[in-house]
């Protein structure tokens, strides 16, 4: 389980060799295109963004066709992405950073750091939000877009590590768990926008085994 985005109506996830979409109401998976989707995964209202090793692919969800390919910044080795204001916010796993890049070009507009591995990136309620991974575990972080300073924080149970993340628009996230090959859905804390905070999110449904 890599990437996660949400188009509205399907979750789309990438799983490798594949981008699929599933009916999240029933778990059922409803479309599979066969392209190469290591890391994170996208939309921008009508096409999905693929990471694809040092390549980040344009897709019509459709058919599955890739309409375009843009270089990916600092190479393989990415993680989450997103798109919001214009532009995609890409997430690198061993540099701990997010890129923000120009969709049409690849250009390089912004580059955040970090001091924990990127995973999932998106953008909830007009703000940044990422996902850590490694042997410290994972959280999830609300960071300022502009400086990456943290705002709020929260930290998952032991043993569970996030890979992509995604908004619904409704108030919730779905979640990738990168070694379990589920997707785990979790609401947005009611504090999380306007408040700096840190959360325990250890009492949460955040099991993929029980989710």
């Amino acid at each position: 389980m890599h990437g996660v985005t949400f188009d509205g109506n399907r979750v789309w996830f990438a799983s490798g060799s594949h981008l699929n979409a599933l009916d999240p109401g029933t778990g059922h998976i409803q479309v599979s295109h066969a392209v190469p989707a290591n890391a994170g995964t996208a939309f921008d209202g009508t096409h999905i963004y693929q990471l694809s090793g040092p390549e980040i692919l344009k897709i019509e969800p459709v058919s599955g066709e890739v309409v375009a390919r843009l270089h990916a910044p600092a190479g393989a080795g990415h993680s989450g992405m997103a798109w919001a204001e214009g532009s995609l916010w890409i997430g690198h796993y061993a540099e701990r950073r997010i890129y923000e890049v120009d969709p049409a070009s690849g250009e390089v507009r912004r580059i955040l750091s970090s001091d924990r591995c990127v995973t999932g990136v998106s953008w909830a309620m007009g703000e940044l939000w990422h996902a850590t991974g490694g042997p410290e575990g994972s959280d999830l972080r609300r960071i300022d877009p502009r400086s990456g300073a943290i705002l709020g924080k929260a930290i998952a149970p032991a043993g569970t590590h996030i890979s992509g993340i995604e908004f619904d628009g409704k108030g919730q996230f779905y979640f990738g768990f990168a070694d379990k090959g589920a997707i785990g859905l979790m609401a947005v804390p009611a504090d999380a926008a306007p408040a700096r905070h840190t959360a325990d999110l250890s009492e949460l449904p955040l099991d993929p085994d029980a989710t």
